[in-house]
């Protein structure tokens, strides 16, 4: 009886092992901590596919389960004033200094908007409470952290949509006087999907007609910027790689745009360009704005084309025509868009599929004459920088926030 004991917790401790084990590259820092940190990822994404494959829930219903473990009531603290309010008609969380002179000068602003590929996420998950916190205090800067609504409830472009509300709303001069903030210093930023969005608002509010206030600078944390081309070098290289491999970023693109999974399986075969779409693959082509030494192995191959399947599957306003569309894709928007892009700091990550795209973009908006800070961490995965909360925080998150924070001291 002993023995069957013994024989059943080995085979139960390798089974786990074998389980939780990754060939993670040696350069990432706390590897095993990495390794149990997606195990649980990875655990709900086999789950989420089980439930959908028999129909108990949808993919995204059974993922969301991640937001709902990390949020939280956001509160107000001895040094932090912390309230929700709408704006436009579109909740946010506004983060400001409890405490200010008369005769202070007015102070900086951030518009943040959180990650989860449009499809998961929050403000009010405790990373980005953290993160909201840390800017005002260390900053004293007034945060303003968008909730906006997600996909696939809220298809492109909702979420796009609400964002810019937001910013607009925001960028009045009696709304700015309220929260004593100086027209001409504030910022907006995100991560990832959050990322995309603050790209995107940066691009469209230059063209806003009569627009008199404008942003000071754009700050994307492993941004995403297209969906063209979803065989670029990092996303072959760590299509397989934590948190964020390469089939649930296209499924989140796919779920953005339609909930149709014939859209999903086009783009998991990078056949999803039709041929408005493939007009615009000379903006995102990586063997001409990708430095020699992220080529490595691969080989350019211009994505396929499919004629005519937008229309037969989809109806006249299939994905295709939000493919197309730069406030979906930044990277699309001609050079002549770039030029008088607020000044950008771009974080990217060596082990992340969406590592190519902001690489790519630093380069077109250099070329623009943009001034651009690009951060690069050779041992940075994606979503590193919201890994901040234990059991689940890592060296890295800690030195990529201070350098953001370091960048917007010193840029805003």
């Amino acid at each position: 009886m002993r023995l069957g004991s013994i024989i059943l917790f080995v085979a139960l401790c390798s089974f786990t092992a074998y389980y939780v084990y990754e060939p993670i590259p040696e350069r990432i820092e706390e590897r095993w901590k990495l390794m149990l940190t997606n195990s649980f990822f990875r655990t709900l994404s086999h789950l989420a596919d089980l439930c959908e494959s028999v129909g108990l829930k949808d993919y995204m219903d059974v993922m969301y389960v991640i937001t709902v473990i990390e949020r939280i009531v956001p509160v107000s603290d001895e040094h932090v004033k912390v309230t929700e309010e709408k704006f436009d008609g579109v909740e946010v969380v506004v983060y400001q200094p409890k405490h200010q002179d008369r005769d202070a000068d007015l102070r900086r602003a951030v518009i943040y908007l959180h990650g989860g590929g449009w499809c998961l996420g929050s403000s009010r998950m405790s990373p980005y409470d953290l993160l909201a916190r840390k800017i005002v205090t260390e900053l004293d800067a007034v945060v303003l952290s968008v909730e906006y609504r997600l996909a696939p409830a809220h298809h492109f472009p909702v979420p796009y949509e609400d964002v810019y509300r937001v910013v607009k709303h925001f960028l009045q001069k009696g709304v700015l006087a309220q929260y004593s903030v100086d027209p001409e210093r504030v910022a907006v930023s995100g991560d990832s999907a959050g990322g995309n969005l603050a790209a995107a608002v940066s691009q469209q509010l230059q063209k806003e007609p009569g627009q008199q206030i404008k942003l000071r600078a754009q700050a994307l944390l492993y941004p995403v910027l297209q969906a063209l081309d979803l065989k670029t070098p990092s996303y072959q290289q760590n299509q397989d790689m934590p948190i964020l491999p390469r089939t649930l970023m296209v499924r989140f693109w796919s779920e953005y745009f339609t909930s149709n999974k014939a859209f999903f399986r086009a783009m998991m075969a990078n056949a999803h360009n039709s041929p408005e779409s493939s007009r615009l693959l000379k903006f995102v082509n990586w063997s001409a704005f990708l430095p020699e030494s992220y080529h490595k192995e691969y080989n350019y191959t211009a994505p396929a084309v499919t004629q005519g399947v937008d229309e037969e599957v989809f109806g006249m306003d299939g994905p295709s025509q939000s493919l197309a569309d730069p406030r979906a894709s930044p990277l699309l928007v001609p050079d002549a868009d770039l030029h008088s892009l607020p000044k950008a700091y771009i974080l990217t990550c060596e082990y992340d599929v969406l590592r190519d795209d902001g690489i790519m973009y630093a380069t077109r908006l250099r070329a623009a004459g943009v001034e651009v800070t690009h951060q690069h961490y050779d041992t940075g995965f994606h979503g590193a920088l919201m890994f901040t909360v234990w059991p689940t925080d890592f060296l890295i998150a800690c030195r990529m926030t201070d350098n953001y924070i370091k960048w917007l001291k010193e840029n805003l």
